[in-house]
């Protein structure tokens, strides 16, 4: 039904509209040299990150790494993917990572933290 009435709210994204999202420029921390994640242990997800079966993560896992990367990257706040991101390993892991992620995303992390565009997702996390 038309009511003639301007448009208040328009159209979001399903992704945004998800977790009432900031943009990427928003949420990743500025440089990453502000990444302080370990790179050894266990990570335990805060809630509101965490998937089912996906809470404790060993960053010594390439696989498990990847994935709470991902995650962490795609549903994390600026201070979460500060806090639970290492810098040398997800310098590492971006060609693995990078295929899997929102094109503007990647482009975002490709810029911000000068992972460089090449890169190729030939494994799956």
């Amino acid at each position: 039904m038309t009511t003639g009435q301007p448009v208040i709210i328009g159209p979001m994204s399903f992704a945004d509209w998800l977790a009432g999202r900031r943009s990427h420029a928003v949420r990743l921390p500025a440089r990453i040299e502000d990444l302080r994640g370990p790179s050894r242990g266990v990570i335990v997800l805060p809630r509101h990150l965490a998937f089912p079966g996906m809470r404790e993560c060993d960053v010594t896992d390439d696989a498990t790494r990847r994935s709470m990367y991902g995650i962490v990257l795609t549903q994390g706040q600026r201070n979460d993917v500060a806090r639970y991101l290492n810098p040398q390993l997800l310098r590492e892991d971006w060609p693995v990572i990078a295929g899997a992620l929102d094109r503007s995303l990647r482009w975002t992390c490709e810029r911000r933290f000068a992972l460089g565009g090449d890169a190729r997702s030939q494994a799956q996390f």
